[in-house]
């Protein structure tokens, strides 16, 4: 019976809308952007206290979109080392750059475990965090996984997965799913924000007004533009 505003019913694409007072979280320290931003860093946020990560564990996130750029904020937030991996060097560097992730690993181009081994010096990351939305990818990256690590699963995509349960035995691997979030994580993503723990600026490298996006939503599909957030503007 669980009814989300913008998932299960419409949301945010309308000019107005009418929510429940109690749905609302009040905040009048944090900017218009800020504010925007806080619903995709609380999808990151949720994984992460999930995974319950340790100071200075491992921690390997795979897809460096908006919700990968989230998970890596909130993962070194709660005390991890960040390894972002994914095959766009732009976004990898655009990690490095402006997210200060520990290491970068790009899938396309390198050995992943021979890197993998070097950075964690040989023991692998504790855990991994899959946002690519690629099924095989989802299938694959728990093989880089430490013994006894966990692995978290953001993305959710139309389609079968599976495993090869010697592997999977073999790690003693925790599995988990992430969805959505609560309003534990969006208070959590707030106060980071009004402490200058997360940041936000940098992920929103487009804008438009309410009037000209739907002219200007398909240009950002286009790998070429380089969107990381898009920001509507009224």
């Amino acid at each position: 019976d669980i009814n989300l505003i913008g998932v299960h019913s419409d949301g945010g694409m309308k000019e107005y809308i009418s929510v429940p007072s109690n749905h609302l979280l009040k905040n009048n320290k944090l900017s218009p952007d800020q504010l925007a931003m806080t619903e995709c860093l609380a999808i990151g946020a949720h994984a992460v206290r999930r995974a319950e990560i340790s100071e200075g564990e491992k921690v390997l996130v795979v897809g460096a979109g908006p919700i990968g750029l989230g998970l890596m904020q909130f993962a070194k937030i709660a005390g991890g080392s960040v390894i972002a991996m994914d095959i766009a060097e732009e976004r990898l560097q655009f990690a490095a750059e402006h997210l200060g992730v520990d290491f970068t690993l790009n899938a396309a181009s390198e050995d992943i475990p021979k890197r993998l081994e070097a950075i964690t010096d040989g023991d692998y990351p504790t855990v991994i965090f899959d946002a690519t939305g690629n099924p095989k990818s989802m299938m694959d990256a728990f093989l880089y996984l430490a013994h006894g690590g966990r692995y978290v699963l953001v993305s959710l995509v139309m389609a079968d997965i599976s495993f090869p349960d010697p592997e999977f035995h073999k790690r003693e691997t925790t599995l988990l799913s992430s969805r959505n979030a609560t309003r534990e994580d969006f208070l959590w993503v707030m106060d980071c924000l009004e402490k200058g723990l997360a940041v936000t600026a940098p992920m929103i490298t487009h804008r438009c007004s309410f009037d000209t996006m739907i002219d200007n939503f398909n240009t950002w599909l286009n790998p070429e533009s380089r969107v990381v957030k898009a920001m509507v503007e009224l």
